[in-house]
């Protein structure tokens, strides 16, 4: 686990831009959902905190905080890189579950994904209109996992697209993890922007593994068990962020 100093304050994103430009000593509103959870967390007036406003991070102090609304004043802006030095795409399969994408989004989240792109595969069981229905819930999931773990932006989730959508998909790097043998190695990781898909329950059909492969995507293997669909694309992850820590 890195060590970010002796003292780690809570961290909330402000979606609502601030009345004025970012400045010591603006107060700003944080809204009733802020205001719940800070009294969750039993803060009192004065406490010290540090908001997110677009991509800048400030420390502030609580102002306010009292019937379900809350006052932040500005302090100074913290000058902190937590973000990967890389984009880092996870092209997640759309499961029968769709709660097991609940369990997806916190580990990825903190393990500094940028974009996440939920993707139709073959083996997929698709409804648009329940997926439609829990963006907003993915949405939330992800800021309460930025907060936590002290992200500096927040990760882009996109609307679902067909598998075809990969077959199109840009980027400098494209990793599959495949739990079948093909004889070729792992790629190497580079520091350049890289995107990685897993398959649904079930997995990754031939046919679909072979067209992903004549579209530049390397197979890339998590050892020698088979791993769940929950549990493919944390592991590979984790390995990328290991690699990333070399110096």
């Amino acid at each position: 686990m890195a060590d970010h100093g002796p003292v780690s304050l809570p961290r909330l994103f402000l979606d609502v831009p601030p009345p004025a430009p970012a400045a010591e000593n603006l107060a700003l509103p944080l809204g009733a959902e802020a205001a719940r959870h800070l009294k969750a967390l039993r803060l009192k007036p004065g406490a010290a905190l540090e908001l997110v406003l677009a991509d800048q991070v400030w420390t502030a102090d609580l102002a306010e905080l009292d019937r379900g609304q809350a006052v932040a004043r500005l302090v100074a802006p913290l000058r902190e890189d937590r973000e990967p030095p890389v984009a880092l795409a996870a092209c997640l399969p759309i499961p029968a579950q769709l709660s097991l994408f609940d369990e997806w989004l916190p580990p990825l989240v903190e393990l500094g994904v940028t974009l996440i792109q939920p993707v139709v595969y073959a083996r997929s069981e698709f409804d648009a209109a329940k997926t439609a229905a829990r963006m907003e819930r993915w949405t939330r999931l992800i800021q309460s996992a930025c907060e936590q773990s002290h992200r500096s932006r927040r990760p882009e989730l996109r609307t679902p697209i067909p598998f075809a959508g990969l077959l199109a998909w840009e980027a400098p790097q494209k990793w599959v993890a495949y739990e079948l043998a093909t004889g070729e190695a792992n790629p190497a990781l580079r520091r350049e922007a890289l995107a990685f898909t897993s398959g649904p329950e079930g997995g990754i059909t031939e046919a679909e593994f072979a067209a992903l492969a004549a579209a530049g995507w390397a197979p890339v293997s998590l050892g020698r068990s088979i791993l769940r669909a929950v549990t493919a694309p944390v592991a590979l992850l984790g390995a990328v962020q290991f690699e990333l820590g070399r110096p």
